[in-house]
């Protein structure tokens, strides 16, 4: 059984959603103690559990103490199979980060999961960054993932569903395609139509100003419980987005999308800086390279969690850094 201190470094779910992933693929048995420790709520939460669960279905895997508030959890693998998984987190919390956990699994035999919770909400990637940012990134082996958004999500009401298919691919090195696709993404559930319009308006002016091209626009809406909105600006494998909130004008939403994105773009390196932590579980299993601006704290403690699981990912540190397998 491996041992996982579940406090070091970054300390937070995000050692608990990639260390069931590793034990799912490596078929190492493990226990992760003291979650979350120094959070302001320790031990796991609703979405922690919910992604755990993702995993052991998708690999037949036995699980202890996976409740909200535990400190400790082991997991235990099986065979990876090909399944077909339902999940719901039960709150707001963030379906991106379910499926997150689940893809490096899935993508061995394939599957499909289906997952109710929050599409965007605070402190995780929007759905739409993994579908035009995280799965592109991933070249060959996500060629077979599609995504279907059946409903928005949004704080505090939730409610978002989320169908993602995969079919098994042969493992590719991870490379950064040199051409760049842009876009944006404006979406709103519950609210007036013109919330999801401004936000999209304001987005593609700036970033016309800054890239001298106009950019592709694609507004979603929904209606439902779950009353919200989002926008979501991508330039090949860097993005950025911003989330609504009350007293928060759509066009602001806008400009926070599109002034992040534009940072990121002046920024060295293929990839953004969430996206360099994101992508290091597929070097690992896959191989190949790529830059990023910054060694973020999320890609330190992935490169730890990597190596208790016996993967060593080299990481060059200067100007721009570079991660490779």
């Amino acid at each position: 059984m491996l041992m996982i201190d579940g406090s070091y470094l970054e300390g937070g779910g995000q050692i608990v959603r990639a260390s069931a992933a590793l034990s799912a693929v490596t078929g190492t048995p493990v226990e992760i103690t003291r979650i979350r420790e120094n959070r302001k709520k320790p031990g796991l939460g609703y979405q922690h559990c919910a992604a755990v669960r993702a995993v052991a279905c998708a690999c037949h895997g036995q699980l202890a103490n996976n409740r909200p508030g535990s400190s400790s959890l082991s997991f235990i693998p099986g065979a990876v199979r090909n399944t077909e998984c339902t999940v719901d987190v039960g709150t707001a919390g963030s379906i991106p980060l379910v499926i997150q956990a689940w893809l490096p699994v899935a993508l061995i035999k394939g599957g499909s999961l289906v997952v109710t919770g929050g599409t965007e909400v605070p402190l995780s990637p929007t759905v739409d960054y993994l579908e035009k940012v995280l799965f592109p990134a991933l070249g060959t082996p996500a060629a077979g993932v599609s995504l279907r958004i059946l409903k928005r999500g949004y704080y505090p009401a939730g409610g978002g569903v989320v169908r993602v298919t995969v079919t098994p691919a042969d493992p590719e090195p991870v490379t950064i395609k040199q051409e760049t696709i842009c876009g944006i993404r404006s979406c709103s559930s519950g609210l007036p139509s013109h919330v999801a319009e401004q936000q999209a308006s304001r987005a593609a002016v700036l970033l016309c100003e800054a890239l001298g091209e106009d950019i592709p626009v694609e507004i979603q809406q929904y209606e439902g419980l779950s009353k919200g909105s989002s926008c979501t600006a991508w330039c090949g494998a860097k993005g950025s987005s911003s989330l609504g909130r009350p007293g928060l004008p759509a066009g602001k939403v806008g400009e926070l999308t599109a002034r992040g994105l534009i940072r990121e773009l002046g920024q060295p390196g293929e990839v953004d800086s969430h996206m360099s932590d994101q992508l290091l579980i597929y070097l690992a299993r896959y191989g190949g390279s790529y830059t990023a601006s910054e060694y973020t704290f999320h890609a330190r403690t992935m490169c730890w969690l990597l190596s208790r699981f016996g993967f060593e990912i080299r990481v060059r540190e200067g100007q721009v850094v570079g991660f490779s397998a």
